[in-house]
């Protein structure tokens, strides 16, 4: 059972981030691991939050969608979670891959909107409203239910019709485009690495000024979250492009391009740094794609892709289907991406800009829960 459990959370850190670009939803982890009338278990879980990431998957049809966790600090010692539990949160907050307060208030709120991402929550947020009308909008709020398919995500407002996603509030976007420094030595998110003589500082994770997650913002002043410090503004943040891989018509991955390094996207990049499609690919495709096929670049404004495989790769204008108006992409080959262009690695193997797939074309997306211990679900209210 250990074992087990184990192996669900190390399911669901890898759906974790704090990276504005890739995620999907905003969470209250104190909220979610007290979702006890899911199962009729213990008070608290954190396996509850693998039971959220996969109706996530589920409403966004889409493979590993990235949730965004935030936590007050008084969870890493809440005696409600098991030891085991508690340290896993450290090392999450510690790596970086959730974001820990000292008190949350309405910080779950602000992430969201200045990133233009649903809550999920089953809270109506109506002590926020003067502050954040905008929780009153359809779609805004997702709540977890459970019915005969599993727990899932509807809306707290609306009739469950198809949203535009929202946008980046005005403020989220003048925040995210700075690189912002913490004064804290230990700060992972808004730091540079701390003591480099420490003898623990290669064990540490930092966070790329590429990733940064946005900063509280206190009495007009932009705030590290977990500290309270006031950040220093050094500079513009590199620019960044989201992609997706697209595979037979299903969204596998997001990636992010930045102006700071190139990304390889192939069968198993060397070193382990790029995007590895092996998992998704039918034999012949993995006999046709190299370990490195292509390299999406940042410069300018500009993406450019260069194809460094042995088979060679293709650009689709427009996203045509049309085989005839396929571009042939030859090895060391480079070529600026338009705005919608589709570089495709082998037929039905296709990488693009996020914002050109509204769906991810799965229904069914796979569960981080395929490890958990068998559990009971009950049916609960909106």
């Amino acid at each position: 059972m250990r074992f087990e459990v184990s192996k669900v959370l190390d399911a669901i850190e890898a759906r974790l981030t704090t990276d504005p670009a890739l995620a999907r939803g905003v969470v209250d982890l104190s909220e979610v691991v007290r979702y006890a009338d899911l199962d009729g278990g213990r008070p608290a879980s954190l396996v509850r939050l693998g039971l959220l990431v996969d109706a996530l998957g589920r409403y966004m049809a889409e493979e590993n969608v990235p949730v965004y966790a935030i936590a007050p600090r008084g969870l890493i010692s809440d005696t409600d979670l098991t030891s085991n539990e508690r340290m896993v949160v450290r090392r999450w907050a510690d790596d970086g891959k959730i974001e820990v307060v000292p008190q949350l208030d309405d910080r779950v709120l602000e992430v969201a909107e200045m990133l233009g991402l649903p809550v999920l929550t089953r809270d109506r947020e109506d002590r926020f409203r003067d502050r954040r009308p905008w929780v009153a909008d359809p779609g805004r709020l997702l709540a977890l239910v459970s019915n005969a398919g599993g727990p899932a995500l509807v809306a707290r407002v609306g009739r469950g019709e198809a949203l535009p996603p929202a946008s980046r509030s005005p403020l989220g976007e003048r925040l995210l485009s700075r690189v912002w420094s913490c004064p804290a030595s230990n700060c992972n998110s808004f730091g540079s690495g701390g003591d480099s003589d420490s003898p623990f500082a290669d064990m540490r994770t930092f966070t790329s000024p590429v990733s940064q997650s946005p900063p509280a913002l206190r009495a007009g002043v932009p705030t590290c979250p977990r500290h309270g410090e006031r950040l220093r503004d050094i500079g513009p943040r590199p620019a960044t492009e989201v992609f997706s891989v697209r595979i037979d018509g299903v969204i596998r991955q997001r990636f992010v391009v930045s102006e700071e390094q190139p990304v390889v996207v192939g069968r198993a990049p060397d070193g382990g740094s790029g995007v590895m499609l092996g998992q998704w690919l039918t034999d012949d495709a993995r006999k046709w794609i190299s370990r490195g096929h292509v390299a999406f670049a940042l410069r300018g404004g500009e993406v450019t892709v260069q194809d460094i495989s042995t088979n060679g790769s293709g650009i689709r204008p427009g996203g045509s289907l049309d085989d005839e108006a396929r571009i042939p992409l030859r090895r060391q080959e480079s070529r600026v991406l338009a705005a919608d262009d589709v570089v495709e690695l082998y037929a039905g193997v296709q990488v693009g800009r996020s914002k050109l797939w509204a769906s991810g074309g799965v229904v069914q997306p796979e569960s981080v829960m395929g490890e958990a211990p068998t559990m009971a679900f009950r049916p609960v209210g909106r």
